[in-house]
């Protein structure tokens, strides 16, 4: 058994991670912005699980030293899940790459000092798939990272990740030499949410499902199962050949107009809600001007970003959900939640 921080606790990701590795044996500690969030992240860990719950909570926040050195101390691991995944697009992309940047930085520094053995960290596909333009490889590995200086490929969020990312990994092969990380990046991340308090990803299925969107716009991403997405965390912890490595997570790329049919044939209380045509790009230009989420995927506009989990699956032995799976998982999951009505005169 070994002693395990998990920061953002309360997150999508985290929270499924936390219970994996507590179904391993191992003794789980937390970090959030506040450590009253403990009450309610416990009772939500709860009721997913079906059993009780109680890890400690530590307050931590990415942005300021206080609290990492408490959180860290007599930990055998550290999951670095923390990030800023926004909404909407900042006005300044600098809310977003700062912290990512120095708050995995302040959390690598603490852990070296603490004598932690290895920190796996979440990053990201936008590591990796972004600042290609139209020049991207046709099949993109973790031997690939991304262009940070496109910016017409690249929204804050995918910028933030990449940098990031890349500090981490000059960290610990220079100062921090020594400490062992391990880097996860995946895709589009779906699957079983635990309460309505959602991760921006989700949006891929909370927008077609809630009829917010007249047609569906001209993208796509490789997807992966939030399940899954844990089993590699938790895998990439302890196992030998996972230090020093990246592990990108993916199932096969599909087009947002293929989630919707999955979503329309899984639930058809919801179809009317669910767009079918296609979205002109002109028009998804014009919506995002008031949709800060649309803005956000505006890059994506007709790209199709191929993405391989071949060593994820050699190296971790990594066997996930089909994308199937976690988008019918997920939607039932913020149907149970509430987070989703049916169309008005039909039952879910």
């Amino acid at each position: 058994m070994a002693r395990v921080l998990v920061t953002g606790a309360t997150g999508f990701i985290a929270g499924h991670v936390i219970l994996q590795l507590l179904d391993a044996g191992h003794d789980v500690r937390g970090t959030a912005r506040s450590a009253s969030s403990a009450a309610r992240l416990n009772a939500t860990l709860s009721k997913y699980a079906g059993r009780p719950i109680a890890i400690e909570l530590f307050a931590a926040d990415l942005e300021r030293d206080e609290g990492w050195a408490e959180a860290v101390a007599g930990m055998d691991y550290v999951q670095h899940v923390a990030s800023p995944f926004p909404s909407g697009v900042p006005k300044d992309p600098d809310d977003l790459i700062r912290p990512a940047r120095d708050g995995a930085l302040r959390v690598l520094k603490a852990a070296k000092a603490a004598g932690v053995k290895r920190v796996v960290m979440t990053s990201s596909v936008a590591a990796i798939a972004y600042g290609w333009g139209d020049n991207r490889p046709a099949l993109l590995t973790e031997e690939h990272w991304s262009n940070p200086d496109n910016l017409k490929d690249n929204t804050a969020y995918t910028r933030s990740k990449t940098i990031a990312e890349r500090a981490a990994w000059d960290y610990v092969n220079g100062e921090g030499k020594g400490l062992e990380l391990a880097v996860i990046n995946p895709a589009a991340v779906l699957g079983p949410v635990m309460s309505g308090d959602l991760s921006a990803s989700l949006e891929l299925l909370t927008i077609p499902l809630s009829g917010t969107v007249p047609a569906v716009p001209r993208v796509g991403f490789g997807i992966v199962d939030v399940r899954d997405v844990a089993a590699a965390h938790v895998a990439a912890m302890t196992l030998p050949e996972a230090a020093g490595e990246r592990f990108l997570v993916s199932q096969p790329f599909m087009w947002f107009s293929e989630v919707a049919d999955v979503l329309r044939e899984a639930y058809p209380a919801y179809s009317k809600k669910i767009p079918k045509g296609t979205m002109p790009d002109v028009m998804l230009k014009l919506v995002a001007m008031f949709n800060p989420t649309l803005k956000q995927v505006i890059p994506e506009l007709g790209r199709e970003r191929q993405l391989s989990s071949e060593k994820a699956r050699r190296i971790l032995g990594w066997q996930p959900h089909t994308a199937r799976d976690a988008i019918i998982d997920g939607a039932k999951s913020l149907i149970d939640a509430g987070v989703v009505q049916p169309h008005k005169g039909q039952k879910s």
